[in-house]
C-alpha cells in the first residue's frame, strides 16, 4: 500500500485567508517550511533561500505557480496557521511513514529549546515533549508544554496523537503516573516508567556494569516491583545474562 505523501496530509489544513487574495496556496508554503526545517533551514530567509534552490523538487509535489513565497509571506502567513491542526497534519504524516514492529522502544521524553528564551520581550523557554522511535531514529510527535512542570499534562495529549500497538513506551520519573500507564495500555502498548534520581540511576547502572555480580542485588532491592512486564528487547538481554533483568 502506498504512503500518503506529505503534501496529502498537509493539504487538509485549513486556509483562512480572504480567497481572491491567494497568491500561494496554503499547502505550498507548509510543505516548503517543512521540507526547508527537515534540511536543516533556520529562520524564514534560509527558508526563501532553500525554496530558490529547490523549486524544481517542489513543482514535483506542489503547484508553486507563482514562484517562492517571500521571506515575509511565509512568516505573515505561518503564524495564522493554527498550531494544532499542523501539528496533527504532521504527526499523521509521520504515523503512515513509520512501520510499527512489535517491541519497539518509543522514548517520550521532554525537552527545552536551546535559545529559545528571551528576557527582553519576556518570553521564556520553550518546552518540548517529543515521542522518539528508537528503531527508526525519527520524533513521531511531539507537544509543547508552557513549562517543564507541564510535561504531565502534555504527555497524555502527546499519546492520543501515536500509534503505539505493540511498542514499548519508556518515560521518565516525570510521566510516572497512573492515568498515564492506563492510556499507554489502552493505546496496546506496554510501558517502562523509572523513577528516582537520573544521576543515581546513572551511577548505579554504572557500578552494575563494573560489578554485575555484587550490584545486581543491590539493584533489585532499590528498584519498585512493577506487576506488569514486557520482554527485553534483543540488545538488551544481555543484562538479564548479568542478573541486571
Amino acid at each position: 500500500m502506498l504512503t500518503p505523501s506529505l503534501m496529502h496530509h498537509l493539504s487538509i489544513v485549513p486556509d483562512f485567508r480572504q480567497a481572491w487574495k491567494v497568491q500561494h496556496q496554503l499547502s505550498d508554503i507548509l510543505f516548503l517550511t517543512v521540507c526547508a526545517v527537515i534540511c536543516g533551514a533556520e529562520g524564514w530567509d534560509e527558508i526563501e533561500d532553500f525554496g530558490h534552490a529547490k523549486l524544481d523538487f517542489l513543482r514535483q509535489y506542489g503547484d508553486f505557480e507563482a514562484g517562492v513565497p517571500s521571506h515575509d509571506t511565509l512568516a505573515r502567513v505561518m503564524a495564522l496557521v493554527n498550531a494544532e491542526q499542523l501539528q496533527s497534519a504532521f504527526a499523521e504524516w509521520m504515523k503512515a511513514c513509520h512501520d510499527v514492529t512489535e517491541g519497539a522502544v518509543v522514548a517520550i521524553d521532554g525537552k527545552t529549546l536551546r535559545g529559545s528564551y528571551c528576557r527582553g520581550k519576556g518570553k521564556g523557554a520553550i518546552h518540548m515533549v517529543s515521542a522518539f522511535s528508537a528503531a527508526n531514529g525519527v520524533v513521531l510527535g511531539q507537544v509543547k508544554t508552557a513549562e517543564k512542570s507541564n510535561e504531565i499534562t502534555a504527555i497524555p495529549e502527546l499519546l492520543k496523537l501515536l500509534n503505539l500497538q505493540g511498542c514499548l513506551v519508556t518515560i521518565d520519573a516525570m510521566g510516572c503516573q497512573k492515568k498515564i500507564a492506563t492510556q499507554i495500555l489502552q493505546k496496546g502498548a506496554d510501558y517502562l516508567l523509572v523513577e528516582g534520581c537520573g544521576r543515581c540511576r546513572r551511577r548505579q547502572l554504572h557500578r552494575a556494569h563494573r560489578h554485575p555480580a555484587g550490584r545486581a542485588e543491590q539493584l533489585r532491592e532499590g528498584a519498585r516491583a512493577q506487576d506488569r512486564r514486557a520482554p527485553a528487547p534483543a540488545h538488551l538481554r544481555h543484562l538479564q545474562d548479568q542478573g541486571c533483568g
